[in-house]
């Protein structure tokens, strides 16, 4: 009767382990198994509603629920504890009964022997007093490989002060198959010349093996690579390593353009080119960053740019919040105030978001928004996976997610009528009380952020997170802003995407990266002399014309990655070119579209060429992608040909002041492309000029055509 009963409720008894075997842990050896296998992967059972009436955690993450699930669900029917072999479970992942993710392992395989066991065990749950998972070791962690040459690793787990060998249970994967291929005996075979990462996934650790198969040695007609500071010769080093070479530099006119549009969002006006050069000194080009970086356009440019990602958007900060960040930021960019001290009064702000810029970054969203902007902008990690399950590929869990949510637990927002009944304003402040709670567990969490010890301060956790970010022995902050500011400046993050860091996302150079936090650090977070370490290098003055196909996307530095300008970048170089100023609704005439407060200014040329809506942190907002609308309005766009057209513009004056065509030719370029124009460009364009109906019209019509050529349209 008793049987019956437990049958009925969907209970097996369980049959006790034999004396003579180790007991099996669930946790840390069934549970690694059943990832290795592909059984609780997002397109498997670890599906949101999983697969075939089976539900398991994704990758694991929750032991509890899984063994549930595996010996009291389907009312018992999963596993057979009086003859082990012939639980559904085996006999699934066997294929020797139907199963639509087939064959997942062999009889023979110690894995299934492993799981055999453990049922004839009698399928013990997990306990609470299993030891827990310290670390994951992985060895070697970088490789220098031929093609076909093998190597085996080494991985070991400590768990409960004991190291133990895992390689028979950890998940292992080659993010590049074609560079080189591990099987699950962690045999490494080198393929093909190229770089990738073995990721290995022990339960809720991950760590990487760097295998590099270097390039055969190539004959360039690139002049020797003259390096002129710790980053050229970070980059050489790493050539060396992968058997690459650098592309020969740049000109002075290209340099000079380049770096206006990456310091500044601006190409730079004739007399800033036609004096930089006829410079003959050799501190020229940093005489060149200097002014660059010192100008109005730079305040702008990086204004804006923090306005992007952090999402300064009168629809969700009203206009008046709006007003008052954008002045923040200005006022921050102008005087050059270190990173981390901005950082700190982002995130610790309080008071009204009209009376003060900081205040607006909790105007958007909730605990959880928040939560997740601090992580993707000051730690450069993606961490909304975790609210709901551990992270997919990374060392993230849940806990930590709750963990750094916390910081923020005890921040409100209230109403307030500092401004007036009218005036709908809100006062951002610190509750008395507030906890996280680990949305599975329910246990109440202390305030840590993403690696961090706790972080508690007796009256705003907020400031105990600001001080471990600008503390100078934690690279956290300065390792996520360095990688930032080298995406904006070269195209691409030494990891790429920028927000996105995390050790299954490889970085191109780990050693400049580390290099580039430190000089963050050693300069106060100072932008501008960080800046300048980037900009006066010699990898910076490379040509963007490769010299082998071995390194396309300039992920190795070896030529400057050409990209097509942002909106407004393209919008006030055209007025730049044009001689030209855009209205925009609602403020005065100057206003550059990079000095903007926000993007709720109309204009279809903006939006055309891809102006973000500003609603999410992430930098993947921004379209930069070509489209043949945008290709049309500068084409056949009324738009363009009014700036053109303009009778105050630069063709007009040209012609008022009645410069000889061979001038008129050197000047538009000089506006447009940053560069005089050689002798058949100079030959073919008086030639063009001469044939249209009137100087007029042939002056504009060269205009307009070196504003819609690539060299216009692309930082390059």
């Amino acid at each position: 009767m008793l049987m019956i009963a437990h049958l009925a409720l969907g209970f097996l008894p369980l049959v006790p382990a034999p004396s003579t075997t180790a007991p099996i842990s669930f946790a840390h050896e069934v549970q690694p198994l059943l990832t290795r296998l592909g059984c609780n992967m997002g397109a498997c059972h670890g599906a949101q509603l999983g697969q075939g009436s089976f539900k398991l955690s994704l990758r694991a993450f929750d032991d509890a629920a899984d063994h549930r699930e595996i010996v009291r669900g389907a009312n018992g029917r999963r596993i057979d504890l009086n003859n082990p072999e012939n639980s559904l479970l085996l006999r699934k992942a066997t294929a020797e009964t139907s199963h639509a993710g087939g064959k997942r392992v062999d009889r023979s395989d110690p894995g299934y022997q492993k799981i055999l066991a453990w049922l004839a065990q009698g399928a013990p749950a997990p306990k609470s007093n299993d030891p827990l998972l310290e670390s994951l070791t992985v060895s070697p962690t970088e490789l220098i490989l031929k093609p076909g040459q093998q190597r085996d690793l080494a991985i070991s787990a400590m768990m409960g002060g004991k190291s133990s060998a895992v390689l028979d249970r950890a998940s292992l994967d080659s993010l590049n198959t074609e560079v080189a291929t591990v099987d699950r005996n962690g045999r490494i075979v080198a393929k093909s010349a190229g770089e990738t990462l073995v990721v290995i996934r022990f339960e809720s650790l991950v760590q990487v093996c760097r295998v590099i198969v270097p390039h055969a040695p190539m004959k360039t007609s690139a002049p020797p690579f003259v390096a002129t500071g710790e980053i050229d010769k970070i980059w050489q080093a790493r050539w060396l390593k992968l058997g690459l070479s650098p592309t020969a530099p740049a000109t002075d006119a290209e340099f000079l353009r380049r770096l206006w549009l990456s310091a500044t969002g601006s190409i730079p006006d004739v007399a800033t080119v036609r004096a930089f050069l006829a410079d003959p000194s050799p501190d020229k080009h940093a005489k060149a960053i200097d002014k660059a970086l010192s100008s109005p356009e730079y305040t702008d440019h990086w204004s804006y740019k923090w306005g992007d990602i952090l999402r300064v958007n009168r629809d969700s900060l009203g206009k008046k919040g709006m007003w008052a960040m954008h002045g923040y930021l200005r006022e921050a960019f102008r005087d050059n105030r270190p990173l981390d001290q901005m950082v700190g009064e982002l995130l610790a702000a309080t008071g009204s978001p009209y009376a003060a810029g900081p205040p607006n970054f909790f105007m958007a969203g909730n605990t959880e928004d928040w939560t997740e902007a601090a992580a993707q902008l000051f730690l450069g990690v993606r961490i909304q996976c975790a609210r709901c399950h551990h992270h997919p590929f990374e060392s993230l869990s849940q806990a930590d997610y709750y963990g750094f949510s916390a910081i923020f637990a005890r921040v409100g927002k209230k109403g307030s009528t500092e401004f007036g009944l009218q005036g709908k304003d809100t006062t951002i402040f610190i509750k008395d009380e507030g906890e996280s709670r680990h949305a599975r567990t329910g246990q109440v969490m202390k305030p840590k952020a993403l690696g961090s010890p706790v972080l508690e301060d007796p009256i705003d956790r907020r400031q105990a997170l600001a001080r471990w970010l600008s503390d100078r022995g934690n690279p956290a902050l300065a390792r996520n802003l360095a990688n930032r500011m080298w995406g904006y400046v070269f195209g691409r993050g030494l990891v790429d995407p920028v927000d996105d860091l995390r050790s299954s996302n490889p970085c191109s150079n780990p050693e400049l990266l580390d290099y580039l936090a430190s000089v963050l650090i050693r300069a106060e977070y100072d932008q501008k002399k960080f800046l300048k370490e980037i900009l006066i290098s010699s990898v910076f003055r490379l040509s963007a014309i490769p010299s082998h196909a071995l390194d396309p996307e300039a992920v190795y530095a070896t030529h400057y990655h050409p990209r097509r300008l942002s909106a407004e970048q393209m919008l006030d170089a055209v007025d730049m070119a044009a001689g030209t100023r855009e209205k925009f609704p609602d403020v005065p005439l100057g206003y550059r579209a990079s000095g903007l407060p926000d993007v709720g200014f109309a204009s279809r040329f903006l939006d055309v060429f891809g102006r973000p809506k500003r609603v999410v942190v992430c930098e993947c907002e921004r379209s930069t992608s070509a489209s043949m609308s945008q290709a049309l309005l500068l084409m056949s766009g009324i738009q363009l040909q009014k700036k053109v057209g303009d009778s105050a513009g630069r063709v007009a004056r040209l012609l008022k002041e009645k410069v000889a065509v061979p001038q008129l030719v050197e000047e538009l370029y000089l506006a447009s492309l940053g560069r005089k124009p050689d002798a058949v460009e100079t030959k073919s364009a008086i030639e063009s000029v001469a044939q249209a109906g009137n100087l007029r019209e042939g002056a504009e019509d060269l205009l307009w055509a070196l504003l819609n050529c690539r060299e216009f349209q692309f930082n390059h």
